[in-house]
């Protein structure tokens, strides 16, 4: 199978505008995601796809690969999307811009669903990691993700989900990481979806395959990086690093 990486980045963001250009350490959180998704060496090429000239000249004055993306997008499925017409790979994965702690091993097991007789019938696919501090748990710029025993994608939430109703049951919560694999008509047949009600009022864009009935599998990996969201994850991540 042929793999790609694409890494969609804008540079405005609601929560913390510009924050794919804040220094952590000495490079920029994108530069960070890029170089860190190339040096997994498990993909065949890595891409930055970008509506801003800034973060085109960070990664291509770097060395880097990156791609102007030419339409306004909802989600950053949508820009990769575009980017992808005219590439020939079998899986694009989305390693989303503000992961700069990107490693191979989640990678390696978020592909190998797709490889052998089983594998055939994944579209679409992503990590999570189970989540254990209460206050992680409650806060809604951490996405819970339900699973059921196969470890398809129930439902994704802002909100505490599974609710611990049952105090003697023990409950795992899982941090939904986001990052995708796709097949590519898998990716290219999202962008005719519209968006989906659940997925409007979370703010979640993978909503929008369950709401249309594709099964999502959920890959569980200790990923335990920081995804960087708002300006309190960049400390987070500076200490990490």
């Amino acid at each position: 199978m042929k793999k790609i990486a694409l890494i969609p980045a804008r540079y405005g963001a609601s929560r913390f505008p510009g924050k794919m250009m804040a220094k952590l350490g000495d490079k920029t959180v994108i530069l960070r995601t890029y170089e860190s998704t190339v040096n997994t060496g498990v993909f065949d090429e890595v891409m930055v796809v970008t509506d801003s000239d800034i973060i085109f000249r960070e990664i291509v004055d770097n060395g880097g690969k990156a791609v102007m993306s030419k339409k306004e997008h909802e989600c950053g499925t949508d820009r990769i999307a575009e980017a992808m017409e005219l590439l020939d790979y079998d899986i694009v994965v989305n390693v989303q811009g503000d992961e700069p702690f990107t490693q191979k091993e989640p990678l390696e097991k978020l592909l190998r669903v797709f490889e052998g007789e089983e594998g055939k019938k994944v579209q679409v696919a992503s990590l999570m990691q189970v989540l254990t501090e209460q206050q992680s748990i409650e806060d809604p710029n951490y996405v819970k993700v339900a699973v059921d025993k196969n470890f398809n994608a129930l439902f994704f939430s802002r909100s505490v989900i599974p609710y611990p109703r049952a105090k003697d049951v023990k409950t795992i919560y899982y941090e939904h990481i986001g990052i995708y694999a796709f097949r590519k008509d898998t990716l290219m047949n999202f962008t005719k979806l519209e968006p989906t009600p659940l997925e409007l009022a979370e703010k979640i864009e993978c909503l929008r395959y369950l709401e249309n009935g594709i099964p999502m599998k959920m890959v569980v990996t200790e990923y335990m990086g920081v995804e960087i969201d708002t300006p309190e994850d960049l400390e987070k991540a500076a200490k990490l690093l």
